[in-house]
């Protein structure tokens, strides 16, 4: 499919579902390499991406990992998890499914603690306890020095994260996006 049918798509599931994406339109290339600078993927041997839309951003992530990493996204969504099939990469899973079952997920695929996460669903549009249980998930499952990195409208990820150490959380915006959007970043 083409970028622009892609987009396509990314709207039409917006306006099915608003509260299940973060935005109307799919992630700018600012925004993308913003989210990739927080990663550090260069040594990333397990990526996991939550919420990956139309692929644009996946398509990103797997440019920057190496060549050896494993990147598994999850996709609620069952139109934008059909964009995330056409994805032609030996390094890349695509499963539908939610990203409260993380774990299990990780098991099925038989693929190592994550030594990052990257996150663009929409954690404040989520029941609190629902959005902090998925946090706490990955905080637990994350690699000894995993990073997570989400990109988000709100604060209410940062207030409900809080299993990071306040020296260990890092916060930067990035303005070039439609809307413009908060990327934070935890190390565990």
């Amino acid at each position: 499919m083409s970028s622009v049918s892609d987009a396509g798509v990314f709207l039409t599931e917006f306006i099915k579902n608003p509260r299940q994406l973060g935005s109307i339109i799919p992630s700018s290339g600012f925004l993308k390499r913003r989210i990739l600078r927080a990663a550090s993927l260069e040594t990333a041997g397990t990526v996991v991406e939550l919420g990956p839309g139309n692929g644009g951003t996946t398509r990103a992530i797997l440019n920057a990992m190496p060549q050896t990493a494993r990147l598994l996204s999850i996709e609620l969504n069952p139109g934008l998890f059909e964009l995330g099939q056409q994805i032609d990469d030996p390094r890349y899973t695509a499963h539908h499914g939610d990203a409260s079952d993380l774990e299990s997920i990780l098991t099925r695929y038989n693929l190592a603690p994550p030594d990052v996460v990257i996150s663009g669903i929409p954690f404040s549009c989520m029941d609190p306890a629902v959005a902090t249980s998925i946090l706490q998930m990955i905080h637990r499952l994350l690699n000894a020095d995993g990073r997570f990195v989400a990109y988000q409208v709100s604060a209410r990820v940062d207030e409900l994260n809080t299993f990071y150490a306040s020296e260990r959380r890092k916060q930067e915006f990035e303005l070039l996006n439609v809307p413009p959007l908060r990327v934070w970043r935890w190390q565990k």
